[in-house]
């Protein structure tokens, strides 16, 4: 899937995380913050690419604020982003992404 525009899925709120996605050309470009990045960064890094491999998403600018989110919802918010940069709000194969 190409990334065609910016989107942004989840909230800055406790337990969730922000995830924004635009259009790359430079493979997958990946910005972490997030106050339990010391102990859970890399968790976090690689649940984040995974979905974003399971999507077939090669090319991206992707930023994650977290805010302690599990990775289900980590996984659900870059579902969400990416489907919304392509305008895509149905049919969508929630849970069928699980690497």
């Amino acid at each position: 899937m190409n990334i065609t525009k910016s989107a942004i899925a989840g909230t800055l709120e406790s337990s969730d995380a922000q995830v924004t996605v635009c259009p790359g050309t430079d493979g997958i470009q990946l910005t972490l913050s997030s106050p339990v990045l010391r102990p859970y960064g890399e968790r976090i890094r690689q649940v984040v690419l995974e979905t974003l491999r399971a999507l077939e998403v090669d090319q991206a600018e992707v930023t994650v604020v977290d805010r302690g989110a599990l990775d289900c919802t980590l996984r659900a918010r870059v579902t969400a982003a990416v489907y919304r940069s392509m305008d895509r709000f149905e049919n969508i194969p929630w849970g069928g992404l699980d690497p």
